[in-house]
């Protein structure tokens, strides 16, 4: 089960973590529009996907919530390199498991390597190589 929070719309900002269609995004515009005569203010949110980069856009109530994805972040050693991907074992429960290499990371991953990686929404997202 992915761990998520609810968080008032109103209250985002450029940046935070955000769910739009069932994939966590990051906020990448924010236009909140005037409350009318007998209305509430509108939120117009603009996220781009962590994981696929799809552009999502929505329009809500500003006093209504939105849900937000825990992120954890978490230790791995690389066990073995094979062309895009790397196997990893989770340095506090020793679990085994597929990471795709970002593209941003291609060719400095390397066998024995500490690596950062995130899990959102029970995706696993490999994010930057620690320096020993």
């Amino acid at each position: 089960m992915a761990e998520v929070k609810h968080k008032s719309v109103g209250s985002l900002q450029k940046g935070n973590y955000v769910v739009l269609e069932d994939a966590a995004c990051i906020v990448t515009d924010i236009k909140i529009s005037r409350p009318g005569k007998h209305g509430h203010a509108k939120v117009n949110l603009t996220a781009v996907g962590m994981l696929d980069s799809k552009k999502r856009n929505t329009v809500m109530p500003g006093h209504d919530s939105i849900e937000t994805p825990v992120i954890g972040k978490k230790n791995a050693q690389i066990l073995s390199v094979t062309g895009n991907s790397c196997n990893v074992m989770d340095v506090e429960t020793y679990e085994t498991f597929d990471l795709a290499v970002p593209p941003e990371l291609d060719g400095q991953v390397a066998e024995g390597q500490t690596v950062v990686y995130w899990i959102v929404l029970n995706d696993k997202v490999l994010k930057q190589i620690k320096s020993e």
